[in-house]
């Protein structure tokens, strides 16, 4: 059985999921791209700031603070395990490494 989708807002702390479609208007989900939030990718709800605005997020090893408002417009799928690779990184594990050409 699949956990259903929810909104980046609607994690606890210390929750992981994994970025299923960023919504908005298109200059919003460019920069929210921009900084890692693509579909496939992992996310974790480090903290909430006192008084529950901003959000701060680890994205791809960085962190990242977004507004409540900005996350309750990015999908996800929650109850990804820790340590659990995202889907692209299984994708290029999967691939074979070739050889660089005039390398050793």
């Amino acid at each position: 059985m699949t956990t259903p989708a929810q909104s980046l807002a609607d994690l606890h702390v210390a929750e992981v999921a994994l970025v299923e479609h960023v919504g908005g208007e298109r200059s919003f989900r460019r920069r929210l791209m921009e900084l890692g939030l693509v579909p496939g990718t992992r996310v974790e709800l480090k903290a909430i700031a006192p008084l529950g605005d901003p959000l701060e997020l680890l994205v791809r090893g960085s962190s990242l603070s977004i507004r409540r408002a900005e996350a309750a417009l990015v999908r996800v799928t929650p109850g990804v395990r820790a340590g659990a690779p995202a889907a692209t990184d299984r994708a290029r594990a999967a691939l074979p490494s070739a050889p660089v050409r005039g390398a050793p």
